[in-house]
């Protein structure tokens, strides 16, 4: 059976390791990568926009010696699955042509369905639920700042629950960090997600809690994570959410009282002026580009593990 990445709970706690730290040699050394996916097929749906993720899907399979094959589900050149097809007649056909799938959507239960019909690996580039790929990238820049042991360290997200505030909750227990989620009564992340890192936090010895007040969550934290207030497919509900999150930007004043060598981290696309300021955006303390980059060395690292061109252990 075919290894997928749907979720972080996909991942033990030593697999996440191991791929955090292919994923520091891939960006040490891509060069002895670069055939390592020859002759290798990777379909990339995508339902909604992308910048990041599709940018560096596409270069890292090709980096990687792989074809990428750029499929939307939209629009005169989509997918079938855009004009009814089932999900699993699209696993079971795409899994005769390509050697994984990697998918960007609304509904994790897509993603779901082209893991269980389909006979490739495949990969959550994002859903409503769950972002594991921006996770993966955001420990790695955590690591490249502060070391891999961030035992007694500190992850603050401020802003709604959402997809990746879900990742990081399930992210954190595995990468050693606490993870507080700073987020109005009214915009809590997934209960059922909640539970289960919490358990998952118990066992590692990590807290995961939510706190609703910024400055008591933002306090000594290592690091001080934002993401866009308007989610894709939330247009309508916008100013509604801007007024329920007006006091959640992270400035300067709040990031004054963050650990002395706090780092700022967004996943982009970052709105300044509204989820944080421009002066915090781009001052000394921001990694956001880091973390954009290294979303293409942590996904080449995945590739690598699920198609076997790398071991997992």
């Amino acid at each position: 059976m075919p290894r997928h990445l749907r979720t972080i709970r996909d991942l033990s706690p030593a697999e996440f390791d191991r791929l955090l730290s292919l994923a520091r040699r891939v960006k040490a050394d891509p060069s002895a990568y670069r055939a390592k996916l020859a002759g290798k097929k990777v379909a990339l749906v995508f339902a909604k926009p992308s910048t990041r993720t599709r940018v560096s899907f596409e270069v890292g399979v090709a980096e990687l010696g792989g074809q990428p094959l750029f499929l939307p589900t939209g629009g005169p050149a989509g997918l079938q699955v855009g004009r009814g097809e089932p999900p699993h007649d699209t696993a079971k056909v795409l899994s005769r042509y390509v050697d994984a799938i990697v998918i960007r959507t609304f509904g994790q239960d897509e993603v779901d369905a082209l893991a269980e019909h389909g006979r490739v690996p495949v990969v959550n580039a994002l859903t409503d639920s769950e972002h594991p790929c921006q996770a993966l990238g955001d420990v790695l820049t955590i690591r490249e700042r502060f070391g891999d042991d961030l035992r007694g360290r500190t992850l603050a997200f401020v802003g709604p629950g959402n997809n990746v505030t879900h990742a990081l909750m399930l992210a954190g227990p595995r990468a050693g960090l606490d993870v507080i989620v700073a987020c109005p009564e009214l915009l809590p992340p997934s209960h059922v997600v909640l539970e289960r890192a919490r358990e998952e936090a118990a066992r590692a010895g990590t807290r995961v809690y939510v706190e609703h007040d910024p400055r008591r969550a933002v306090k000594d934290a290592s690091i001080v994570y934002s993401d866009t207030w308007v989610s894709m497919g939330q247009e309508r509900d916008a100013e509604s959410l801007r007024a329920k999150l007006a006091a959640y930007t992270v400035d300067d004043d709040l990031m004054s009282i963050a650990a002395r060598d706090a780092i700022f981290m967004h996943c982009m696309p970052v709105h300044r002026g509204e989820e944080a300021t421009a002066s915090v955006v781009d001052g000394p303390q921001s990694v956001v580009f880091d973390q954009a980059e290294n979303r293409l060395h942590v996904q080449k690292a995945l590739l690598l593990l699920l198609l076997g061109a790398e071991p997992w252990t």
